[in-house]
């Protein structure tokens, strides 16, 4: 048996910069990082849209609202500090429909509430003169909006753990995790390690690891795929800027947007279908026995039956590109069906409450010894460098004496 202070499960951004505050807090210490893929920040990290998300559309005082603007302010200081590249092109938030003024001004009243600032209020005229190609009768013009590649991020928490005497075991899958008085056993496929603390930033496998701690049922997590299109290199020049429709506010998803990437690209989308499984990347991809589980939860069959027409009208417009191009069209006319180069596509792990509610905000599950992080989709990957401080925070004051 291997000893270690502290195991953290999972190798996306958020494991990695909860095990850098961890070793900055705790020179010396010993921490491993286990992740079960042969690469670090293969999926949620790795597949996202890159946007450093300025906080806006958060409610004041939610978890969500106050990581991510501490979280971004951070993420761009870590940019600079380690020549990271990042773009500031920032935001445009659009109206196209009367119904839709409210929403942009309850948005705009979160953004001065939360701190995010520079934001004003564009007229028809003011959205033709900053992206010409755009049309809608109001916006909101978001300048701190910005951009960058999480994996290369990820990548220099990585060497940052390792510069600190962190160990990184890639390619481990843990098989079971039992918290025990004075310590806690993780089991891999090859060996116990016995770890003084344990935490799990395991995204979409976080409920398997709060099963195995005895963790609440209060919510599950239920897998959706976003699939995106890439704009035409050629045709990169439509938009300068963040494109993004005014949210539904029943859903945490942000609607079909443009994107803007580190490297010139444009994606479009994305959607957001319920996926087969906790890596149904693609649409024949079905995992039977996940798919059953979430099925099984009440709280998935309510938010089905109360949801299915928005659900119906997601899966018809992922398989029809028509569909998709007239969702973009509202607010680009100009573009056109050839314009849409296929894209990649990404699952987001989201929390689903038993009456049928999507959870919006982080949430935690505090054990003894152990911490799973059981909801921390967008903006986490933003918050990542502050909400790392409150989870080592909350582990270190739910740690045994």
């Amino acid at each position: 048996m291997t000893t270690y202070d502290l195991a953290i499960v999972g190798g996306g951004i958020l494991g990695l910069a909860t095990a850098r505050e961890f070793v900055l807090r705790h020179p010396g210490a010993r921490v491993v990082l286990l992740e079960k893929e042969d690469r670090l920040a293969l999926h949620q990290t790795g597949r996202n849209s890159g946007v450093i998300h300025s906080g806006i559309y958060y409610a004041p005082g939610s978890a969500k609202a106050r990581f991510c603007v501490a979280g971004a302010r951070a993420m761009i200081e870590y940019c600079e500090e380690r020549a990271i590249t990042y773009e500031r092109p920032g935001k445009l938030i659009v109206a196209i429909e009367e119904d839709e003024l409210g929403r942009l001004d309850e948005l705009q009243r979160r953004a001065a509430e939360n701190g995010v600032g520079g934001v004003s209020r564009l007229d028809p005229a003011a959205i033709h003169d900053a992206e010409p190609n755009v049309r809608g009768i109001a916006a909101l013009h978001v300048p701190g909006t910005a951009i960058v590649d999480f994996r290369i991020v990820a990548e220099a928490l990585g060497s940052d753990l390792q510069a600190a005497g962190a160990e990184i075991r890639v390619g481990t899958w843990v098989e079971g995790i039992r918290a025990l008085p004075a310590h806690v056993l993780v089991t891999t496929k090859s060996e116990t390690l016995v770890c003084g603390q344990v935490i799990a930033c395991a995204g979409i496998g976080s409920d398997r690891i709060a099963r195995q701690i005895g963790g609440s049922d209060a919510i599950r997590i239920v897998p959706f795929r976003g699939d995106y299109y890439r704009l035409a290199p050629e045709r990169a020049g439509l938009v300068r800027r963040l494109i993004y429709p005014v949210p539904d506010p029943r859903f945490p998803f942000l609607g079909v947007h443009f994107t803007p990437r580190i490297g010139g690209e444009v994606w479009l989308g994305p959607n957001a279908v319920l996926a087969f499984g906790a890596e149904a990347y693609r649409r024949r991809d079905v995992d039977l026995a996940e798919t059953a589980g979430f099925i099984r939860y009440a709280g998935f069959r309510k938010m089905a039956l109360r949801y299915w027409r928005t659900g119906v009208a997601e899966v018809l417009r992922d398989y029809s590109k028509r569909l998709f191009l007239a969702a973009l069209r509202r607010y680009v006319p100009r573009l056109e069906s050839s314009d849409l180069l296929p894209g990649p596509s990404g699952i987001r792990a989201q929390a689903i409450a038993a009456d049928g509610t999507m959870v919006d905000d982080f949430w935690f599950e505090t054990l003894p010894r152990v911490l799973v992080v059981r909801n921390a989709p967008s903006p986490a990957a933003t918050a990542s460098l502050a909400l790392a401080r409150e989870i080592v925070d909350r582990a270190l004051a739910a740690a045994p004496r």
